[in-house]
């Protein structure tokens, strides 16, 4: 299998962002194929049967939106709960509730905004620092597991494509937080 060309991938998008009326180019196979597994692998960690399973290994009783949260805030800086809301792509009352639960578990604090002290910015506590600690622990088991049977040289390939997937969507597909989720 090949790789795509820049000009081939523009042609892709351009087609794709082309009226209904204009001809469209056709989607590369390995574009399809890529879609499909990245769909079946977003199913198969976000079943809740799964999460139930990383919860046990972590000894810890989050749902997914919780846990979502609590890694957000772990790979950034305290963050304000609309900017947490826009960069999840979820409305900002359901932040809201989530953070609640989360406060009440003593997984995060509300601290005053130094920029803007009339608002508030979210922040890990070391309890959600060392709940995101043992999330990561148990998922990495889960992972060893499904790739036990895969080369070093497999796996050092796929954690270097994995890393360039991210970044590019990050930089030409992601849908930006200001749009909002229903954009």
């Amino acid at each position: 299998m090949g790789y795509l060309s820049q000009a081939s991938i523009c042609g892709t998008v351009c087609a794709m962002a082309a009226p209904a009326s204009e001809a469209a180019s056709p989607v590369p196979t390995d574009i399809v194929e890529i879609e499909k597994c990245l769909t079946r692998v977003a199913y198969l960690a976000g079943r809740a049967r799964q999460h139930e399973y990383l919860m046990t290994l972590a000894g810890l009783s989050l749902d997914r939106a919780a846990v979502t949260i609590l890694r957000r805030l772990d790979e950034t800086e305290p963050m304000r709960p609309g900017v947490l809301a826009g960069l999840l792509a979820v409305e900002a009352s359901h932040v809201t509730r989530q953070v609640q639960r989360l406060e009440r578990g003593g997984y995060v604090v509300r601290a005053a905004d130094p920029h803007d002290r009339r608002a508030q910015r979210i922040e890990l506590t070391d309890a959600g620092r060392a709940a995101v600690e043992r999330i990561r622990e148990a998922s990495r088991v889960g992972m060893c597991m499904a790739l036990a049977d895969w080369s070093d040289e497999d796996l050092h390939r796929l954690a270097g494509l994995f890393h360039r997937l991210v970044d590019d969507f990050i930089t030409r597909a992601e849908i930006p937080a200001d749009l909002g989720p229903t954009a």
